[in-house]
């Protein structure tokens, strides 16, 4: 589809002035409402309980812990591991300027780390990927607290590979372990001996685990884009973890050389060239000047102004990807584009997109858009991060939010029991999900806080993991 040039004179609201330490603040906070597990006592969103306690116990491993992904009470290790990817990637980037969350980034990651490490030890020749029947799942509406459904245990192995998965799970530790180097060496080195690990699984038993998982993996997270990005992106953190040359060169076998126009939990070669674009644009590396050059030609098929974008825009100037979760492109996007800016800085560096000089300014003046459209700043006057400002949805689509808490209503609601009083009711949800950024507006810039329109109104842990760093980074260049 054609953008019309009139999108580039994006919808103004004037200079609202948002406050992204608050934001930053809430978007790790919203991680807690989605733990699975014991709580600890420094639990701050008290009206989550523990759950799933005895998730593993069917194939008799403990696999207890982890993140519910969105609204429901299931634990799929693939989008799990690109948050915690990104999660980490963020807290890297920007964990300097991050002050008193630093240390709730860290709590973040590690709640997923921990149970990632249960995942590929529990059994020889087995990573266990997922835990919750998804079809059993979704046709209930209940606490996680009073979770009935059946908690069928997943797992790829030699014989049923799963590369992608696989893949992204060996990022995230690696990802991880740089975050904990220094406060946590010992913990670090853990994380990176069995990124070491899963990665060696996932190329050397290669397949997708949508065709090993079949209904367990697909539609919910079906790997769409195959496995060779998410190789190609766990060879990228394990050379910025290690130093290990060997992961280049496996880097340079897989043949990446088309430039998509989005980045997420599926399709990670955009990531992938910004992240490895940092040793060309920062350490003066021509090795990886490739990879520079692909980053910037995915920036310039993003912004608006560019003579290459393929990217549509709403007339509010709300980057525009897919009808459903849209804000996860969107925050995925400004993430990498923060951070390449953030790369640029240091050296002064500019680019071309045909006639368009490219800039860390113009970069960052395009993400704080972005970021300042989901705080606000767009033409419903909306926030799309839930107890963000004053005007947020108050009906999303998540369990546990919308169901009374257990200190509210101790007794259990049964599989279906939640439907009728609390799901199709235009009631406020009576927990607030602090934090949590939904799928978001329409392609009309129009959202109508309905809890039964999950492509809109579901967070997703994914979602808010991208946008730490935009936040920080903003919260930052105010001071």
């Amino acid at each position: 589809m054609k953008v019309c040039v009139c999108l580039i004179l994006f919808f103004s609201l004037g200079t609202a002035q948002f406050d992204y330490r608050d934001a930053l603040e809430k978007s790790i906070l919203f991680f807690e409402g989605q733990r699975s597990g014991k709580l600890p006592p420094n639990q701050r969103l008290s009206w989550r309980g523990n759950s799933g306690l005895q998730d593993g116990s069917l194939a008799k491993v403990d696999l207890s812990g982890g993140y519910y992904d969105a609204g429901d009470n299931v634990k799929f290790n693939f989008p799990m591991a690109y948050t915690t990817t990104m999660l980490s990637w963020n807290t890297l980037e920007y964990g300097k300027r991050m002050g008193a969350q630093l240390q709730h980034a860290r709590a973040a990651i590690r709640w997923a780390t921990d149970y990632f490490l249960k995942c590929a030890n529990a059994a020889p020749n087995k990573l266990f990927v997922g835990v919750g029947d998804p079809n059993a799942d979704h046709k209930c509406w209940e606490r996680p607290e009073d979770m009935d459904t059946i908690r069928s245990v997943y797992y790829v192995s030699p014989s049923n590979p799963g590369s992608d998965v696989a893949g992204e799970m060996a990022a995230a530790l690696a990802a991880a372990s740089l975050v904990f180097r220094s406060v946590d060496p010992v913990y670090s080195k853990k994380l990176l001996g069995n990124a070491v690990k899963v990665f060696r699984f996932a190329v050397q038993y290669r397949g997708s685990y949508s065709d090993s998982l079949g209904s367990a993996a697909c539609p919910f997270y079906c790997s769409y884009s195959g496995y060779k990005d998410e190789l190609y992106w766990g060879a990228a953190w394990l050379l910025r973890a290690t130093n290990d040359i060997s992961y280049l060169n496996l880097i340079n076998t897989l043949g990446a050389n088309d430039v998509p126009d989005l980045f997420s939990w599926d399709n990670k070669y955009a990531g992938a060239h910004v992240l490895m674009s940092r040793r060309s644009v920062v350490g003066n590396d021509n090795r990886f000047d490739s990879f520079k050059q692909r980053a910037e030609d995915f920036v310039c098929k993003v912004l608006p102004n560019s003579p290459y974008t393929s990217t549509q825009y709403t007339k509010g100037g709300l980057l525009y990807k897919l009808p459903e979760e849209n804000l996860q492109y969107v925050t995925s996007i400004t993430s990498l584009l923060t951070t390449y800016a953030k790369y640029m800085a240091t050296k002064k560096h500019t680019f071309n997109c045909g006639s368009l000089v490219v800039t860390e300014k113009t970069i960052r003046n395009f993400a704080k858009r972005q970021v300042d459209y989901i705080l606000g700043n767009n033409p419903m006057k909306m926030s799309y991060m839930v107890g963000y400002g004053s005007n947020y949805p108050r009906r999303i689509h998540h369990r546990g939010s919308s169901l009374p808490s257990l200190a509210m209503h101790p007794q259990s609601f049964g599989c279906e029991a939640g439907f009728q009083p609390f799901y199709y009711t235009a009631n406020p949800n009576p927990n607030i999900l602090v934090g949590a950024i939904i799928g978001g507006p329409n392609q009309n810039d129009f959202f109508p806080d309905e809890r039964t329109d999950y492509s809109h109104s579901e967070p997703a842990t994914y979602i808010n993991a991208a946008i730490v760093g935009p936040l920080a980074y903003f919260d930052s260049s105010r001071h």
